[in-house]
C-alpha cells in the first residue's frame, strides 16, 4: 500500500471541491465519515531586512491522502526508518529563524502528531483519507474518510451485518375478516400515508444473512458502491475509528482523541441539504418534506424511512412514540366523556347543591385566628360545583380503564416491537461487545502506572486488569450522598412553597380589603403552582447535569452501561422533582390541621393549611394541570427549539472569534456539506427524548383520577412534539451514528414500574382524596332513604365557639354574640358528648371502608391487568410463523445455491476432460482444487444450520 500525499501542483483538475459535497475531489469515492478539529500554526520570525517569501496560490490548495490515489497525482514518497512512506519535505525560505516553541506551541505540536499518527494507523486499516490544507496561520480543517469495498466487506462480515440476498420470498397474509378490514382501512387512510418510496411488491419479503466474503455469491449485489447504504457504511467506519489506537495516548478510539481536544468532532454526513432550488431528491429532503415539517402533522411516520437513514435505535423511538400518541386518541374521547358526564350532572349533584343553598345556614369556624370571621359554607358554593367535575363516580370508572390501557399500551408496543424485529431483520440480533469508554481507560492507566510504581506486575495480568468495585467506592459513595442531597432539597423547595401558602394566606387575610380576603384561597393556590413550576423547570435542568457528573464520576466500562445508570439517576430525580408537589397535595394536605381550638401551629403561630371545603381533589387537579401544561409548552417545546438555536449561536460566534482574519472566500461562497453540518448541533443521545415522554407518561396515568383531560392535553402535545422533534433530528443535529437495537431498553422497565405504580396511587386518590368514599358510605350505611340528601350536615362536625383558646377568637365579629356553635368538616364527637371532639364511630366506618376499597381496586385492576397480558401474545401469530418459514426458505435456498454450484463445477470439469483427454498435470491440478473448494463449500453450509437462531 503507497500512502500517496497530493498537493495542489500535482492535483491538477482534482484542485476543485466535490460538486455535490459529499464525495472527495476525484467526484467518485464516497465521504463517508468525516473528522474536524482547529490547528494554530507557531509563528516564523524574519531578520531585520529580510522580507517574507510570498506564498503562491497553488502551494497549499489541496492536501490528499489515499489508498490508491490517481497514477498522475501520485507524489514520489521518501522511505524512512520504520518502512513508512512520507512526503519529501520542501525546504524553507532561507533567512527565517523559528521561535522556540511556547507552552500552547507544544500542546498544539502534540495534538498534530497524535493526528498524523491516528490517520496513518486508519490507513494501514485500509480507509482512505483526504485533508484540508492547513493554508493559514490558524482555523478549521477537515479529514474525510472513504472506506473502499475491501474495508467495507472485512468488516461488515465481523459485525455480522445481515446483508439482503438474491432469494425473496412471499409472506403469508392473515385471510378472511381480518384482512378485509385492514384493506377498508388502508384505503381510508391513503391521504394519511407519507409519500415515500415503497416496496413494489408489499407481499414479498428479500431473505438477509450475515454478510459473509466466502458467500458473496448468495448476495444481490447489483454495485458494489451501492450495495451498502450510507448508513452502513458510516457505522462501519466508526467502529474503525473506535478501535484504532494511537501510541501518543495510550489509548484506544476516536472517543479518546475527542476528549482530549485532538480533534473537535467526528460525524457522518447528511444526505445534502433538506431544502433547495435543485431538483435532486435525497432522503433527507423527502424526510422533511413528508414528516419533519408541521403542515404534515396529520400524515403517518414513514418508520421504514426513518430507520434506514437514522439507524434501529432511532427508529425504534419515533415507533414507540407514534404508537404512544395513536393509544392517547381513545384516552382523550373517554377523558372527555367523563368530563361531560360531570358537566351534565352538576345540576343533579345533591350535595354540592345543599352547599350552595343560602337556606342551609351551616357557620362555618374560622380560617384563621384573630382576623377571620365566621362564614357561611353556601359562600363555597363556586369550589363545591367544579370539584364535582372532577369527582364523580365516572372518575373510578376512567381509573380502572386507564390501568387496563397502560398494560394494552405495552403489550401492544411488545407486539409492534417484534414485527419491526422482523421486518428489520434484528431476529437474531446478539449483543456486541462494546469498547470501553475513554474515561475508563483512563481511569484503567492511572491505575496501571500506579500499581507499576507500587509493585512489579506480570504484563499479562497487567492487560486483563480492570476496575474493580473498591476503585468505584469513591463514586458510589458521591453518588449516595448527593442523590440523597437532591431528594432532600427537592422535599425543601415543596416545604418552601408550603411555608410561602401558609404566610400568604396569613397576610391577606389582614387585609382591609374585602375583594383580596374574600379572593385568598385562589390567589395563594395560583400564584404557588406557578412557584411549584418554576422551582420545577429550574431543578430539573440543574438534576440533568447533576445526574450526567454522577454517573461519569462512576466510570462505567460501555456507553450502554452509561446510558443505563445515568437514565437511572435521571429518572429518580426527576420523578421526584416533578410529582413531589401533587403528591403533597393529594395525600398530606389539609391531614394534620387538627381542629378548632386544638390546631397544629408552624413559624410560632401560623396554622397548618388545610384543604376547601369541596375537598383537595380540586387543588389537586390545579396544580397537576399547571405542572404538566407547563412543563410541556415551556421545557418541551421553548426549551428544545431556543437552546440550540442558541447554542448554534454561541458556537458561530466562537469559530468567527477563532478565525477573525484569513476568511476563505471560496468556502464561505460554496461551503460544503461537512461544513455545513459540521454547523450543526451534535447528537446526545435519546434520554431527554424519552425522559420527557415517560414523565408525561406518569401525568397521564398515576394521577388520572383528579385530571380526565390530562391524556387530552398529552396527545395535543405529541402531535407537536413528534414533528418537533422530527424537525430537530432532520435540519438542527448532525447525524447520529446508527446503532442496532432490537428493543427500548430499560425505558420499558420504567414505563411498566409506572403503569404498576398507577394502580397504587389512583386507589388512594380515589379512597383518600375524593369523597367517592364518604359519599358511598352515607348512602348504603346511613341515609334514611338510601339517597345523598343530608350528606353535607353527616360531614360536619360540631364545636363550641366558647372552647377557643383565648386571643384566637374573631375579632370585631358582628356574629359572635349570635353564634354559640360553629362547624368543621371531619368526623368527630359533638362538644355535647362525653367523649367530645374525639373521633366518631363514622370516622373509622369510613376509613376502614377506604383501606377496603383501596385493596380491593388494586387487587381488581391488578387482576385484570394480567388477563390482559395473558390473553395478548407477546409475538403475533403471523410474526412467529413468518420467522418460522424464514428459517425453512433460508436453508433451502442454500441448499439450491450449493447444488448449482456443484453442477456448474462438474460440468466444467467434464467439459475440460473432453477438450484434453491428454491433459497436463496442471490442468489435473486444478481440476482438483475445484473439488477441494467444492468440499470446502459444503463444510462450510454444515456450521449454517448451527448459527441460526431459534425464535
Amino acid at each position: 500500500i503507497i500512502n500517496n500525499y497530493l498537493d495542489g501542483m500535482q492535483g491538477g483538475a482534482m484542485d476543485k471541491a466535490s460538486p455535490s459535497g459529499m464525495h472527495f475531489r476525484d467526484s467518485k469515492r464516497k465521504v463517508d465519515y468525516v473528522l474536524a478539529y482547529h490547528y494554530r500554526k507557531h509563528l516564523a520570525r524574519h531578520p531585520p531586512g529580510v522580507a517574507s517569501p510570498e506564498p503562491t496560490h497553488r502551494s497549499a490548495s489541496l492536501a490528499l491522502v489515499s489508498n490508491g490515489g490517481t497514477e498522475k497525482g501520485r507524489a514520489k514518497p521518501q522511505q524512512q526508518d520504520g518502512g513508512q512512506h512520507v512526503p519529501q519535505e520542501r525546504p524553507g525560505p532561507p533567512g527565517i529563524e523559528v521561535i522556540e516553541l511556547g507552552p500552547l506551541d507544544a500542546l498544539e505540536e502534540e495534538k498534530r502528531l497524535q493526528r498524523e499518527e491516528y490517520e496513518r494507523n486508519l490507513l494501514e486499516a485500509g480507509l482512505e483519507i483526504e485533508k484540508d490544507p492547513e493554508n493559514k496561520s490558524q482555523g478549521l480543517s477537515f479529514v474525510r474518510i472513504h472506506a473502499p469495498w475491501q474495508v467495507l466487506s472485512r468488516e461488515a462480515e465481523l459485525l455480522k451485518i445481515k446483508m439482503p440476498t438474491k432469494k425473496m420470498y412471499e409472506i403469508t397474509e392473515e385471510a378472511g375478516i381480518l384482512k378485509t378490514l385492514d384493506e377498508i382501512w388502508c384505503k381510508l387512510t391513503e391521504p394519511l400515508q407519507p409519500q415515500v418510496p415503497q416496496q413494489e411488491n408489499t407481499n414479498m419479503k428479500t431473505l438477509s444473512y450475515p454478510f459473509s466474503r466466502e458467500k458473496i455469491y448468495l448476495y444481490n449485489i447489483k454495485d458494489k458502491d451501492t450495495f451498502f447504504d450510507n448508513a452502513t457504511r458510516s457505522r462501519i467506519v466508526r467502529e474503525i475509528l473506535k478501535r484504532t489506537s494511537t501510541k501518543a495516548t495510550n489509548s484506544m478510539g476516536i472517543g479518546t482523541l475527542i476528549a482530549n481536544n485532538v480533534y473537535d468532532a467526528a460525524y457522518p454526513l447528511h444526505d445534502g441539504e433538506y431544502e433547495g432550488q435543485n431538483n435532486d431528491m435525497n432522503e433527507r429532503k423527502l424526510l422533511y418534506r413528508e414528516w419533519a415539517r408541521y403542515g404534515a402533522f396529520y400524515k403517518f411516520q414513514p418508520i421504514d424511512l426513518i430507520r434506514k437513514y437514522f439507524g434501529e435505535k432511532i427508529g425504534l423511538y419515533f415507533a414507540w412514540l407514534g404508537l404512544y400518541t395513536e393509544f392517547l386518541i381513545p384516552s382523550s374521547v373517554v377523558g372527555i366523556i367523563v368530563f361531560l358526564y360531570g358537566c351534565i350532572t352538576i345540576e343533579n349533584d345533591i350535595p354540592s347543591k345543599e352547599m350552595c343553598d343560602q337556606r342551609n345556614t351551616f357557620t362555618m369556624c374560622p380560617l384563621c385566628d384573630k382576623f377571620c370571621d365566621y362564614w357561611n359554607l353556601s359562600s363555597a358554593c363556586a369550589t363545591a360545583r367544579a370539584s364535582h367535575l372532577f369527582d364523580n363516580p365516572a372518575t373510578v370508572f376512567f381509573s380502572i380503564f386507564m390501568a387496563l390501557w397502560a398494560t394494552m399500551f405495552l403489550e401492544q408496543w411488545k407486539r409492534l416491537q417484534m414485527r419491526l424485529s422482523y421486518f428489520w431483520d434484528l431476529t437474531g440480533l446478539e449483543e456486541e461487545e462494546e469498547h470501553p469508554r475513554p474515561e475508563y481507560e483512563t481511569k484503567l492507566l492511572q491505575k496501571k502506572l500506579k500499581n507499576k510504581s507500587i509493585t512489579t506486575e506480570n504484563s499479562n495480568e497487567n492487560e486483563k486488569e480492570k476496575l474493580t468495585w473498591s476503585d468505584r467506592m469513591p463514586g458510589y459513595a458521591a453518588n449516595f450522598g448527593l442523590i440523597l442531597f437532591m431528594i432532600m432539597l427537592t422535599f425543601s423547595a415543596v416545604f418552601g412553597v408550603i411555608a410561602y401558602r401558609i404566610t400568604t394566606a396569613a397576610a391577606l387575610s389582614f387585609s382591609t380589603n374585602e375583594t383580596t380576603r374574600s379572593n385568598v384561597r385562589v390567589t395563594v393556590t395560583a400564584t404557588a403552582v406557578i412557584i411549584n413550576l418554576v422551582v420545577i423547570l429550574i431543578l430539573d435542568e440543574i438534576y440533568g447535569a447533576v445526574a450526567k457528573w454522577l454517573t461519569e464520576i462512576e466510570v462505567p466500562k460501555t456507553d450502554k452501561a452509561f446510558e443505563e445508570r445515568l437514565i437511572l439517576k435521571a429518572f429518580l430525580l426527576k420523578f421526584v422533582n416533578s410529582y413531589a408537589p401533587i403528591f403533597y397535595v393529594a395525600f398530606f394536605k389539609g391531614r394534620f390541621v387538627g381542629r378548632p381550638g386544638h390546631y397544629v401551629y408552624v413559624f410560632d403561630g401560623y396554622r397548618m393549611e388545610e384543604c376547601a371545603p369541596g375537598g383537595c381533589l380540586m387543588e389537586l387537579c390545579i396544580q397537576l394541570s399547571i405542572i404538566m401544561l407547563g412543563k410541556q409548552l415551556i421545557q418541551n417545546n421553548l426549551f428544545e427549539i431556543g437552546i440550540p438555536k442558541l447554542k448554534k449561536l454561541f458556537r458561530k460566534l466562537k469559530d468567527e472569534r477563532t478565525e477573525p482574519k484569513e476568511m476563505d472566500t471560496n468556502q464561505s461562497k460554496n461551503p460544503q456539506q461537512w461544513d455545513l453540518d459540521y454547523t450543526l448541533e451534535p447528537f446526545t443521545g435519546l434520554t431527554p427524548e424519552y425522559m420527557e415522554m415517560i414523565i408525561q407518561f406518569g401525568f397521564v396515568t398515576l394521577f388520572v383520577a383528579s385530571f380526565p383531560l390530562a391524556p387530552l392535553f398529552a396527545l395535543l402535545n405529541n402531535i407537536i412534539e413528534v414533528r418537533l422533534d422530527a424537525k430537530k433530528f432532520v435540519t438542527e443535529l448532525r447525524r447520529p451514528d446508527t446503532v442496532r437495537e432490537k428493543d427500548i431498553g430499560i425505558w420499558y422497565d420504567i414505563l411498566s414500574g409506572i403503569g404498576k405504580l398507577s394502580v397504587i396511587i389512583n386507589a388512594f386518590v380515589i379512597a383518600v382524596t375524593s369523597d367517592f368514599i364518604p359519599r358511598l358510605m352515607y348512602q348504603y350505611a346511613y341515609s334514611q332513604n338510601g339517597t345523598m340528601h343530608g350528606f353535607i350536615n353527616h360531614t360536619l362536625s360540631y364545636f363550641n365557639v366558647s372552647h377557643l383558646k383565648a386571643g384566637t377568637q374573631p375579632e370585631n365579629s358582628p356574629f359572635a354574640q349570635d353564634v354559640l356553635f360553629c362547624r368543621f368538616k371531619d368526623y368527630r364527637e359533638p362538644p355535647w358528648s362525653q367523649n367530645q371532639y374525639e373521633f366518631s364511630k363514622q370516622y373509622w366506618a369510613v376509613l376502614s371502608a377506604r383501606l377496603a376499597f383501596v385493596i380491593l381496586f388494586q387487587n381488581l385492576v391488578m387482576f385484570l391487568s394480567v388477563l390482559v397480558d395473558w390473553m395478548i401474545p407477546d409475538i403475533p401469530k403471523d410474526i412467529s410463523e413468518q420467522i418460522k418459514k424464514e428459517k425453512s426458505v433460508l436453508v433451502d435456498f442454500f441448499l439450491k445455491e450449493e447444488h448449482e454450484k456443484l453442477k456448474l463445477i462438474e460440468s466444467f470439469i467434464a467439459r475440460d476432460k473432453q477438450k484434453h483427454k491428454s491433459g497436463t498435470k496442471g490442468e489435473r491440478i486444478r481440476a482438483a482444487s475445484f473439488c477441494q473448494f467444492n468440499r470446502s463449500q459444503k463444510g462450510s453450509f454444515a456450521s449454517f444450520s448451527s448459527q441460526h437462531t431459534e425464535v
